[in-house]
């Protein structure tokens, strides 16, 4: 790959996003090497401007004139990677197929995520384990004056911020039905196939593993449920951390007319939570409102209204307009019945 000595990232263990991309490198086999730290801390010593926003992770790459920059955002970067080096791609050639594991990757990083934030900080045993482990990702010889601090600097600023992602004691049993839903929902899917779209992963895949390996790996409450739900979701987050020694085929992604059934469990999982509240939340944003509510699985949710959220609305629908007249055919076929039809250009 070209300058691939360059591909670096700042991240941290207890990130999901961090993981996910760590786990796609690794199954795409471009070198890479990691800086677990703060980014804000690191990006200066290298003489580069921060991104912004400043997430975890922070990849350092080459711009077109071999400048290096600091970039964000999983999901961009993920297609820029493809474009440094087609091999061993992670999006699948078949633009119909394409289209459902675009939306199976913002699922992940956007609803998925909801459950792994409000596991986390919403449960105080759970706040305990991350104040108590997550000072220590970053230095584990930290000084314990330092370390008692930062356990009770860290939950207090993270559980002030559940309301970001509506978490709260209202929702909590509705966070929490959702989870062990789609659980369940990869627990059928996983006796059919090893990956979302076949016997190769896509960009969904590593989507939905990097919030898992915190879910099933780190946070104590959704492990236990996992384990109790899901063991084979449990086995499938070990599994997906490094692929760098399967070798996909180009035949290995399902065919549109060939789809497991046990798809849409998981494809109804979105339509039933995340398509809700992407639509409420889109219709805010365009009104200028700060917060928006909605009827999710039959209780009310209330949350800050995010205008990243809205955007990705608009990039699903440019993604499904950007399809041909026989793919989106194709698509429709998939998605009919799911609630994720709701989603697309016409019903917004």
């Amino acid at each position: 790959m070209k300058d691939s000595r360059n591909i670096q990232l700042i991240g941290a263990v207890g990130s999901p996003y961090t993981r996910k991309m760590l786990s796609l490198l690794r199954y795409r086999r471009i070198p890479h090497k990691i800086t677990w730290g703060q980014p804000e801390l690191v990006i200066p010593t290298l003489g580069l401007e921060l991104p912004k926003p400043v997430l975890l992770p922070t990849f350092i790459l080459p711009e077109a004139n071999g400048d290096l920059k600091a970039v964000t955002d999983s999901t961009p970067i993920i297609r820029r990677l493809e474009a440094m080096s087609p091999d061993r791609s992670v999006l699948p050639i078949d633009p119909a197929l394409a289209f459902i594991d675009y939306l199976l990757e913002d699922f992940g990083d956007e609803w998925v995520t909801k459950y792994m934030f409000h596991y986390r900080w919403h449960p105080q045993a759970d706040a305990d384990n991350a104040g108590t482990l997550l000072p220590l990702h970053f230095r584990v010889n930290l000084p314990p004056e330092q370390h008692e601090q930062m356990k009770n600097m860290i939950p207090e600023r993270q559980i002030s911020r559940l309301y970001v992602v509506g978490s709260n004691d209202a929702t909590a049993p509705i966070i929490d039905a959702s989870y062990r839903r789609y659980l369940q929902a990869m627990e059928a899917h996983l006796k059919a196939q090893p990956y979302m779209l076949g016997n190769r992963p896509g960009a969904g895949d590593f989507a939905m593993v990097g919030q898992l390996t915190q879910l099933v790996g780190f946070d104590p409450t959704p492990r236990a449920i996992a384990h109790e739900l899901s063991p084979r979701t449990v086995a499938w987050t070990s599994l997906m951390e490094d692929l760098s020694g399967l070798e996909p085929g180009a035949d290995d992604w399902n065919s549109t007319n060939e789809m497991p059934a046990t798809l849409r469990g998981i494809l109804t999982e979105v339509g039933r939570m995340y398509v809700p509240a992407l639509l409420a939340n889109s219709r805010a944003v365009q009104a200028g409102e700060k917060t928006w509510e909605a009827e999710i699985d039959g209780a009310l949710w209330t949350q800050q209204s995010f205008p990243y959220q809205a955007k990705c609305l608009k990039w699903i629908n440019e993604q499904y307009q950007a399809l041909g007249t026989e793919d989106r055919a194709r698509v429709d076929g998939i998605l009919a019945g799911t609630g994720c039809e709701a989603l697309l250009l016409g019903n917004v």
